[in-house]
């Protein structure tokens, strides 16, 4: 008997071991892929970002009918996944269990990679430039890597591409926005993430509590606050999630 209790024990100390190896072995950025083929390979997301780039045009012009001296106006946008399309680098990184939300490669991304336009976002800038209005690129991509953003912008064909127009990561975002409101009036703010259209989300806070910012805030979503989607990542990712809880 005690040969037989001193086997299993050695099995189960196998199968233990074995587990824990695996464990080690799992990709949990697997659990990214969903959100990242929803984000780089679905015709939805491609459908709401021309649908939203449509309808921030649309507002842009009826804005505009009020106004006479358009040079005084801006239009304040981020970069990423509101303008460029990084996927392929979150992909990638994905694909080699690499948690891009570490940010360790992102520097790399800007200078050597090749983000393409999100849809829309092009024929947008072009007709806030064709109406005279200032485009403000506010982005916290790295500020050491500026003349490859800007390297980038301009190959991508967008107007606007100047030094004091592609404000990047140093000041806080709102810190740049009061800057370029000391010499013009901010008519549209856009972005995939609430801290870039109101310093108020930048928090600490829950999904609760931002929610309900939103909430208490209803009426600039449309009206000059514009926001994107984005699946691949955000403040929400590590938010508790409610399950049905059948009877």
């Amino acid at each position: 008997m005690k040969k037989r209790h001193g086997s299993f024990l050695a099995v189960a100390l196998l199968i233990a071991a074995t587990s824990s190896v695996q464990a080690k072995d799992i990709c949990q950025e697997k659990s990214y892929e969903m959100a990242l083929r929803y984000q780089q390979q679905s015709a939805e997301i491609a459908a709401l970002r021309l649908q939203t780039y449509h309808f921030a045009q649309q507002r842009l012009a009826t804005i505009l009918q009020g106004k006479k001296d358009h040079n005084k106006l801006a239009v304040v946008m981020d970069l990423d996944e509101t303008i460029l399309d990084n996927s392929a680098l979150l992909v990638r990184d994905m694909q080699n269990c690499h948690d891009y939300t570490s940010w360790d490669t992102w520097s790399d991304w800007e200078i050597n990679g090749n983000p393409t336009l999100i849809p829309g976002a092009k024929a947008f800038i072009d007709y806030a430039n064709s109406q005279n209005v200032n485009v403000y690129y506010v982005s916290d991509r790295y500020n050491e890597n500026k003349k490859y953003t800007m390297q980038t912008l301009t190959k991508l064909g967008l107007p606007q591409v100047k030094d004091d127009h592609v404000l990047l990561y140093g000041l806080s975002k709102q810190q740049r926005r009061d800057n370029i409101s000391k010499d013009h009036q901010i008519i549209m703010l856009m972005g995939d993430s609430l801290p870039d259209v109101s310093a108020q989300f930048k928090n600490k806070k829950d999904t609760h509590y931002n929610r309900d910012l939103v909430k208490k805030n209803a009426k600039h979503f449309g009206a000059d606050w514009i926001v994107f989607p984005n699946a691949s990542y955000g403040a929400w990712t590590k938010a508790k999630l409610n399950a049905w809880q059948e009877k």
